[in-house]
């Protein structure tokens, strides 16, 4: 059951990052929840990281291997 939460979650991640291309969509409440859902993990990672000069944010690919990792070892 756990595993299948961390997918399901790793399936929001995705879908923020697929939004975050996407500027005419990024004020429709069901988009709106979906950043405030991503940020709950990404906020604390993207606090951590240094300033970089990069187009992208590469804070959900973090969480995604740190909970992949989580979920190979438990």
């Amino acid at each position: 059951m756990i595993r299948t939460l961390i997918d399901i979650y790793i399936f929001i991640l995705i879908i923020d990052v697929i939004i975050s291309y996407i500027p005419q969509y990024k004020s429709h409440p069901i988009c709106v929840r979906i950043k405030q859902l991503s940020d709950y993990t990404c906020g604390p990672v993207r606090r951590m990281l240094p300033e970089m000069d990069i187009p992208f944010d590469i804070s959900p690919m973090i969480v995604i291997l740190f909970l992949k990792i989580f979920v190979a070892v438990f």
